[in-house]
């Protein structure tokens, strides 16, 4: 039996995971990565539901659409993580909690890149550790989620 739907959502260009700098971003793909996320919810108890799009209008409307079928949302906003204010105006009617997640460590590279719109609006960020990412976005989540479910049963 399912504890409900969790939302993960890619942005511009994490298509290309596992082609594009793979020294920054690794070598595995973002089917890899969606694979291995949907597994460890699964296995919490959780369904996972994937979408990736290169266009922020598209990222919009799966935030948007996700508000009432969701218990919550692991993102990665690639790019639009730092300039992306129609996402984060998105993000803000999002009622269930959000981890922002990179593979890479944003602080540690170019400057644009410390500003994240996203941050503000997250119950937290997952960033610099590749995969393992992942891993510690769905136990974040997760954890939140069952810490919401105990003080409203």
């Amino acid at each position: 039996m399912s504890s409900g739907v969790v939302l993960l959502l890619h942005g511009p260009n994490l298509n290309l995971l596992g082609e594009r700098e793979p020294e920054v971003y690794g070598r595995a793909t973002l089917a890899d990565h969606v694979k291995r996320v949907a597994s460890l919810l699964s296995t919490a108890g959780f369904e996972c539901v994937a979408h990736q799009s290169n266009s922020e209008g598209d990222i919009v409307e799966h935030v948007q659409a996700a508000r009432k079928n969701t218990v919550g949302m692991i993102l990665n906003s690639g790019a639009l993580t730092h300039y992306s204010w129609s996402l984060h105006d998105a993000l803000r009617s999002y009622p269930a909690p959000i981890i922002e997640v990179h593979l890479s460590n944003p602080g540690s590279r170019e400057q644009f890149r410390h500003t994240s719109v996203v941050a503000p609006v997250a119950a937290g960020t997952v960033s610099g550790f590749g995969g393992l990412s992942y891993d510690i976005a769905v136990h974040a989540l997760v954890t939140l989620l069952a810490s919401t479910r105990d003080t409203t049963a």
